[in-house]
């Protein structure tokens, strides 16, 4: 296994050192490629690159890829992955070629196409920046997905309904199906953060780091990556050997 595991004593910490490192990235390729994950663990890395946006780092040329978005909400809708990522980072920086895939789209299977094109186009991602789920997903690439998925639609596992409903107004609200980056398309990435907070994730990590690759654990495709970093608070690897 390939992947590097770094324990920090808090979120703030992971998420300073995560901002940090796309933050050099930035400095060192101002036209580098980023993908970002909409999740609620990274909002503190954006206020953190929000902070240092406000201090002179420049967004202008980079390019921004979005893992995912559900499948029928607009882009203005309260709970979409475009209205949580515009009013936490987007809004907030100078950046302006900004891709997430358009969760209404007449035909959401050329959507995920053209979304594909439009990374292969500006040569890969240069770092993805993820989260997990309990149930060990990656974006939306939920359990028995396949490595060599691409973007496309997925129908939410149960699991991942209900984690998400504390978002929308009921259980019911919640969309059932997204598109998302695939697997394949993740591990193209020049570089990978994954990060994880809170004992809810503990085994998770667990059978992504410990256990075996499998589908099972969509994660553990992240095992044979090149240059893949885990970044955990100490709930979140309690699980794991020293």
């Amino acid at each position: 296994m390939s992947v590097q595991i770094q324990t920090h004593r808090s979120a703030e910490h992971i998420a300073r050192y995560a901002g940090d490192s796309i933050a050099d990235l930035v400095r060192n390729d101002p036209e580098c490629v980023l993908g970002l994950s909409s999740g609620s663990t990274p909002l503190q890395t954006y206020r953190h690159l929000v902070g240092l946006h406000s201090e002179g780092l420049s967004f202008r040329d980079v390019t921004v890829f979005n893992l995912d978005e559900y499948v029928g909400l607009s882009s203005d809708h309260p709970q979409s992955y475009h209205r949580t990522m515009s009013e936490h980072l987007f809004d907030h920086l100078d950046v302006e070629q900004i891709h997430i895939p358009d969760g209404q789209a007449e035909d959401l299977d050329l959507e995920c196409l053209r979304f594909e094109q439009a990374i292969a186009d500006v040569d890969g991602v240069d770092l993805w920046l993820l989260g997990i789920g309990s149930n060990g997903h990656i974006a939306f690439n939920e359990p028995g997905c396949s490595a060599d998925s691409r973007t496309r639609v997925v129908d939410l596992a149960p699991s991942t309904i209900t984690a998400n409903s504390r978002f929308f107004d009921s259980q019911e609200d919640v969309p059932r199906q997204a598109l998302t980056v695939g697997i394949a398309t993740i591990l193209e990435a020049r570089r990978i953060l994954l990060l994880a907070t809170g004992g809810s994730k503990a085994e998770a990590i667990c059978e992504a780091l410990a256990g075996a690759v499998s589908p099972d654990c969509p994660a553990s495709y992240l095992q044979d990556h090149p240059d893949c970093t885990f970044l955990l608070d100490d709930e979140a690897a309690s699980l794991l050997n020293p």
